[in-house]
């Protein structure tokens, strides 16, 4: 670290009365992990040599090896605004290192600036813009969470109809002075239901922002008695929450996915890219959709993104290409949801889409029809794929991708099946309610 970088950063830490610092890291399944110090202890973690014990996060190493270092990014310096202006609680994001000084590959934002210097050295740098869903839920008496939703409100409603838009507008405030830009708030189509939009930034940025987002809004949705969850499928019978992930390229500061000359104004690089989702798009499902509840929201009716097609015309297949033109051209990757790792999501999208610049490929042509309205002869014909049923499925799916593979790395590629195979199997061996309710008198 620059040590005139290190020194604005212990000046503003005593200009704002800042006693205590949390140093933030992400684990392989996208859980938010920190390690608090005193203010004291500051200027040791700017220089990278506070050690934590890395065999007691889940996915990370073996207790042999386990003593690993925090080293924060600067620019992600923030102070919590809920907490006391006096005696303030500061934040910094931290990459994991091996204690012999190299990244650790068990660190996923390590994995995601590995893929991010790929696509540099092929002269682009990624934009992401995500489109992050949430429930509201009352808790109990106890303060545990329940499945009753704050409101019957609907997409777009106001006030008094949608109770939640109190906790919803000191989100929006508190993220606003968090340095975040946001574009967008508003009740979305379930009951208790809500989306928060903020404005793209590069692929690292956005995948800090995320984990920061997530924070602050069930930091918030705590403060106002609420209960809120990016649990992609909550409550049967209703929309579920996504993640669309909003994706350009740039070189030389122009957007590469666009060409006025191009069909659609869209540049042959869109259409590779567009290619490599495509292709990658089942064996990605595992990362961008990582959990048993995920493939409960993938299911047809329910807007969720099922078939694995493109359209600038309708939103029924898994991608879309938005009308916007221009620097704002884009491709929006619509199945995602927030339950996933977004260091790992963007690193598997952003590496699958620079497989398809590599090696040209060619995206099928558009299908501008409902795919939700067409019988499976239908799709066959058109040669339209689903997505994974299960997460069984996707990780079938994930073993066969060494691309996909390789944007992870061998360590978290390892960890991560092994945990998710256990998760699934969990599930598997569970008896579940409703095989009480249909079964039990039955037989």
């Amino acid at each position: 670290m620059k040590p005139e970088v290190k020194k604005e950063i212990l000046e503003k830490a005593k200009e704002l009365d800042v006693q205590f610092i949390r140093l933030q890291f992400t684990d392989i399944f996208g859980v938010l992990k920190n390690v608090a110090i005193t203010v004291h202890q500051l200027e040791k973690a700017l220089d990278g040599e506070l050690m934590f014990d890395g065999s007691s996060i889940e996915g990370f190493v073996r207790i042999e090896e386990s003593d690993m270092y925090l080293k924060p990014d600067p620019s992600t310096f923030v102070v919590f605004p809920w907490r006391p202006q006096q005696g303030a609680v500061a934040r910094l994001i931290c990459d994991v290192y091996n204690s012999d000084g190299t990244p650790f590959e068990g660190c996923p934002r390590n994995t995601l600036k590995r893929v991010i210097a790929e696509a540099k050295e092929m002269g682009y740098t990624m934009n992401v813009g995500p489109e992050a869903e949430f429930f509201l839920f009352h808790t109990d008496e106890s303060g545990k969470p329940t499945l009753i939703t704050h409101d019957k409100a609907g997409y777009f409603d106001l006030t008094p109809v949608d109770l939640g838009e109190n906790a919803r507008r000191d989100m929006v405030l508190t993220l606003q002075q968090l340095g975040f830009e946001i574009e967008a708030s508003h009740h979305e189509v379930a009951p208790g239901q809500h989306e928060i939009d903020f404005k793209y930034d590069e692929a690292l940025a956005t995948a800090d922002n995320i984990m920061t987002f997530k924070y602050v809004v069930r930091t918030l949705a705590q403060r106002h008695g609420l209960h809120a969850t990016f649990m992609p499928k909550p409550i049967m019978g209703i929309n579920g929450s996504g993640m669309h992930c909003n994706q350009s390229l740039f070189k030389n500061g122009t957007n590469a996915f666009y060409d006025p000359s191009g069909e659609l104004e869209l540049s042959k690089e869109a259409y590779y890219y567009l290619g490599g989702l495509l292709k990658h798009a089942r064996s990605m499902a595992a990362v961008t959709n990582p959990t048993v509840n995920s493939y409960k929201r993938l299911v047809p009716g329910y807007e969720a993104p099922v078939y694995v097609a493109w359209s600038a015309r309708n939103r029924s297949p898994l991608i879309r290409i938005p009308a916007k033109r221009g620097a704002s051209t884009r491709i929006e990757m619509r199945n995602p949801d927030p339950s996933c790792n977004p260091y790992l999501a963007i690193a598997v999208m952003l590496k699958a889409g620079l497989d398809g610049i590599k090696n040209k490929i060619e995206p099928p042509a558009p299908v501008n029809q409902n795919i939700y309205d067409m019988t499976a002869e239908e799709r066959e014909k058109l040669g339209v794929a689903s997505l994974p049923g299960s997460l069984e499925e996707a990780l079938a799916e994930f073993k066969k991708d060494e691309i996909i593979q390789d944007a992870l790395g061998e360590h978290i590629t390892k960890r991560f099946i092994e945990a998710k195979e256990l998760e699934y199997e969990r599930y598997r061996t569970q008896v579940h309610q409703w095989e009480i309710d249909n079964y039990l008198t039955m037989f």
